[in-house]
């Protein structure tokens, strides 16, 4: 399979592609291979995992974003609309592949979003649907451990949050009571937090929520929504 480019696609490369339903690839030079990597950071594996739209993040196993019924865009979308109208400074605690940065700039006057890992960072380079968050005049991009960057910021600098950290198991102190409490200092009044739960209706998504919302209440937000339609809730602050 010869394209546009000049790139020259070999049949048995393509077997291999369709044989790895859970691989996306890159054509480089003739020969292809798995957009994947190891980090030193976190010891785990990341990649680039295939849907019927744009690719999701792939780490130690769990896929950051929901597969099924829905694509990583409307996912995306979906946790967006529950902070609608967006404007002012957005911040974005976990960038992974980017998609909430890229679709908070289309409204905020700029987005801060911060990756803790490299890794993962060089897997998003790699993403056709990724390309804006590198480019986008309004993303600016931090790089490191959350829980350390949010305690840097002035009072009051944000009028959105979105928190969409790695399951429970990966990231455990960005569900802490301290964090959640940074998370309101940052955060402007009459501001709202989305934080991201999973499905609110399944055994370890109702347990996680009464957790979140429990420590989210004490670090001082005066009410707490569930957004089933976004698997997370809404803090107002």
């Amino acid at each position: 399979m010869l394209f546009p480019s000049g790139e020259l696609l070999r049949w048995d490369d393509v077997e291999r592609i369709a044989s790895a339903l859970n691989s996306c690839f890159l054509l480089e030079h003739g020969s292809v291979r798995a957009i994947q990597t190891f980090s030193s950071v976190t010891n785990r594996p990341c990649s680039l995992y295939p849907t019927q739209g744009a690719p999701s993040l792939l780490i130690a196993g769990f896929v950051m974003h929901r597969v099924k019924e829905v694509d990583p865009l409307e996912d995306t979308r979906l946790k967006m609309r529950t902070l609608v109208p967006i404007s002012g400074r957005v911040l974005d605690t976990a960038t992974g592949l980017g998609y909430t940065a890229i679709e908070a700039a289309r409204h905020a006057d700029e987005v801060v979003t911060i990756e803790l890992d490299p890794a993962v960072q060089e897997v998003a380079r790699l993403n056709p649907w990724s390309q804006d968050l590198f480019h986008h005049p309004k993303i600016r991009r931090m790089l490191g451990d959350a829980s350390e960057l949010v305690p840097t910021f002035p009072d009051h600098y944000f009028s959105r949050i979105v928190h969409d950290p790695p399951a429970f198991d990966l990231a455990g102190e960005l569900y802490s009571g301290a964090f959640y409490r940074e998370l309101y200092r940052v955060l402007r009044g009459g501001g709202r937090l989305f934080h991201y739960v999973g499905d609110l209706q399944s055994r370890a998504g109702s347990s996680t929520l009464r957790g979140v919302t429990r420590r989210l209440q004490e670090a001082g937000f005066a009410r707490v929504v569930p957004r089933q339609e976004a698997f997370g809730v809404v803090a107002y602050k």
